[in-house]
């Protein structure tokens, strides 16, 4: 398999879905962009580490590593590595960001966690150092078993970019909010009420998980995974596991396969419920949030019922699932999709019929299909906008391909559109659900993962609620303790946060919770 004008060898992987691993030069690196932007493709991640084959080597004062890129074509998903090595304590590669904006702030956390650096970037701000670590400490070329004791940097005024003109004027919200969402500094230049610009500052509550990947053993790295973004525990923790299975060849159970998907469809419900509510609440409409509360909890209860836990953490591990489906849990779920999809269904009427509530919805936040395409949005935020893309339907797997899903989208690119895309979704993961309570076959639901000898590598892939969220894994071999060498864990907020700034700009600022509810992005997922 090959990307057009690129003269490159790609190997496949043993992954569900379609990938390629290949290596390239600085000139193919920027040739390879490209080629994937005029095709239609899309960049969907870029990280840093070091490579498992002998190009990434520290010796002599030489520091050496990979710059990696995960690129979407209608064939497939292209993983290029690019090796870098550098004598002066700088590693420098092509920048992408003409060709792709979204890989901007990507870059930038690659610069501070890895030491590699955009040539020619436009944008060299720190995103994820807030004088935590010095600016020459970089956290992932670190020997993971023996950190040094971490050394504070200078705190540093952040460079917000500046509108001046007659009666503009700034409002800094957060980093800290009133409520138990995670910290995002959003900061606004306004004339009046109408918002000219907004530029968020996030990376406040780094966690370095990637780090804490490299010190696990890869059979139990799952639980972490399932922990980078609490909404979305299913999605991450099939990422990995589908990315540690393609490593070491394994092949899941069919009944495990049915079961993991359960779990992210009703994933995907609960959390539907949840911003239908909050979006309601948002516009005064607490009957909503009242409504689409009920629903949730009963919704959670009957997940517990038939995983043994409400948010279904865990339940998916290396091989296959935990446990098997409890048959009265079962039952429940069932029961609870012919009660919710009914009363959706009244709630659905009753926004589109509600006057107050359809004039703070439409045209507002709104997002055109051609920024939309030009800025990378994916997703559930992207289908709103004519992004008609989802992993379950471009590239299906188990059970997917059987299922045959039914992409919701809109055209209007607006929070009207958002909130219909989410009711969409409902509907057509319940009948999901309730076909796969119904034709899942019987059988085992875990097999056995045995680890490679020699160091390999595999890709996790999966459409969780946001949208598509990857997983590369590279995994040392049986000399050096099948260790974990790199786990990037890519969440679709890095692609949509951008987007958020765009879609704010001549609404007010009193609307701005109401857009940024629609879009619902997750911090802790893109703050690694």
């Amino acid at each position: 398999m090959k990307i057009t004008g690129l003269d490159v060898e790609f190997a496949a992987l043993p992954a569900l879905v379609p990938v390629w691993y290949g290596q390239v030069n600085a000139e193919q690196w920027q040739t390879a962009a490209t080629a994937v932007r005029d095709a239609g493709g899309r960049l969907v991640a870029l990280w840093a580490g070091k490579a498992i084959e002998d190009i990434a080597i520290s010796q002599g004062g030489t520091r050496a590593t990979a710059i990696f890129v995960a690129y979407v074509t209608p064939d497939g998903l292209f993983w290029l590595a690019l090796p870098l090595t550098s004598h002066d304590g700088r590693a420098g590669y092509p920048d992408l960001s003409a060709a792709f904006p979204c890989v901007s702030r990507m870059q930038r956390a690659a610069a501070e966690l890895s030491g590699v650096h955009a040539e020619g970037a436009r944008d060299t701000r720190p995103w994820f150092n807030h004088g935590a670590w010095a600016a020459d400490h970089f956290p992932l070329l670190q020997d993971p078993q023996a950190l040094p004791e971490p050394v504070p940097g200078v705190l540093i005024d952040y460079p917000f970019v500046r509108v001046e003109g007659d009666g503009a004027h700034e409002i800094a919200v957060g980093p800290v909010h009133a409520g138990i969402i995670e910290p995002g500094h959003f900061r606004f230049s306004v004339v009046g009420e109408k918002i000219l610009r907004l530029e968020e500052r996030l990376g406040y509550t780094h966690k370095g998980i990637e780090q804490r990947m490299t010190q696990m053993v890869p059979l139990q790295a799952h639980r972490l995974a399932g922990r980078v973004s609490g909404d979305s525990t299913v999605a991450y923790a099939w990422g990995y596991c589908m990315a540690l299975e393609s490593a070491c060849g394994t092949r899941i159970p069919p009944r495990a396969a049915w079961l993991r998907a359960l779990m992210l469809e009703c994933e995907r419900v609960a959390n539907h419920l949840n911003d239908l509510g909050a979006l309601g609440n948002d516009v005064a409409f607490a009957f909503a949030l009242a409504q689409f509360s009920r629903l949730r909890e009963d919704w959670l209860r009957a997940c517990k019922a038939a995983f043994g836990h409400r948010l279904m953490m865990d339940s998916i591990v290396p091989g296959g699932v935990q446990r098997d489906i409890d048959p009265a849990g079962r039952d429940q779920l069932r029961a609870r999709c012919h009660v919710l999809a009914p009363d959706v269904r009244k709630l659905f009427d009753v926004f589109e019929s509600h006057a107050g509530l359809q004039d703070r919805f439409l045209i507002t936040g709104r997002v055109r299909s051609a920024l939309a395409a030009q800025l990378g949005m994916t997703g559930l935020a992207g289908r709103a906008s004519s992004q008609s893309r989802d992993l379950r339907c471009d590239h299906p797997f188990t059970p997917y391909d059987k299922l045959r899903v039914v992409m919701a989208r809109h055209v209007r690119g607006d929070v009207g559109a958002r909130a219909s895309v989410r009711f969409q979704e409902v509907f057509e993961s319940i009948r999901l659900i309730e076909r796969i309570l119904n034709e899942m076959p019987e059988g085992e639901v875990r097999s056995e993962v045995m680890l490679p000898e020699q160091p390999t590598r595999g890709v996790g892939w999966v459409e969780g609620w946001r949208g598509e969220i990857m997983v590369a894994l590279e995994l040392a071999g049986a000399e050096q303790g099948h260790r974990i060498e790199r786990c990037h864990l890519h969440d679709p907020s890095w692609q949509n946060w951008p987007v958020l700034e765009h879609a704010v700009m001549k609404d007010i600022v009193a609307d701005f919770p109401l857009i940024n509810k629609s879009f619902n992005l997750s911090y802790s997922g893109q703050d690694l």
